[in-house]
């Protein structure tokens, strides 16, 4: 099995039936710029209501021109870790690396192993899809129960950062309306699974977190 490291990764709490969302654009020296640097995580329910939706994006402020350059890479792993118990250690994960301009998809699983490091768990079952490419219709797929989509996106997140700057600068005391979105024209690499709920222990509330981890 592949060994993958941590590198980085949002934590949020999903309740069924209600949208969470842990956003963390620019500010992580670590990776900032990187293929592995993650900048959004949203978990809800479905538009199937029996179902819940994971979303991460990487590679955030690209530009159209380079986004049309834009891959994933090979070498990072992203894992959606799933806590059913309540204790905060994963307890699900599903896995997505990308080969080839695919992105194959392995779990809902139990993890070989939780925290930091991760094996690739191919002996969950494994859904593809093609990585759809720039400024083409989405392609997405239904496989071993899941709905998966990976591809370049426009970026969904509103953040008026030099307004921001200027609060906690002191020389403004909140945020204007409208503001100006520091987002606006550019897109992310975004992967997207829906799963059944009942491939997760059923309805009850989760513990959800991603993480990019890179090939040891």
């Amino acid at each position: 099995m592949k060994k993958m490291k941590a590198l980085f990764g949002i934590g949020a709490v999903a309740v069924a039936g209600f949208f969470m969302v842990a956003a963390d654009h620019i500010d992580a020296p670590a990776v900032q710029g990187g293929t592995s640097d993650i900048t959004d995580f949203y978990a809800f329910q479905g538009q199937n209501t029996d179902n819940v939706v994971f979303v991460a994006n990487v590679q955030g402020l690209l530009s159209p021109t380079a986004t049309a350059d834009a891959t994933f890479d090979e070498n990072v792993l992203i894992e959606f870790n799933i806590d059913t118990t309540g204790d905060y250690v994963e307890n699900l994960v599903i896995q997505a690396i990308p080969r080839d301009g695919k992105m194959y998809f392995f779990g809902p699983t139990n993890p070989t192993n939780v925290g930091l490091n991760s094996s690739i768990e191919t002996a969950g079952a494994k859904s593809m899809v093609d990585i759809t490419p720039y400024g083409s219709q989405a392609i997405s797929k239904t496989s071993n129960g899941l709905k998966i989509f990976a591809g370049p996106r426009d970026d969904p997140f509103f953040m008026d950062f030099a307004q921001y700057g200027e609060i906690l600068a002191g020389n403004a005391t909140g945020f204007n309306n409208p503001g100006s979105d520091t987002f606006a024209g550019t897109n992310v690499m975004s992967i997207v699974v829906e799963v059944p709920k009942t491939m997760l222990g059923g309805s009850g509330t989760i513990n959800t977190w991603v993480e990019s981890k890179r090939k040891q």
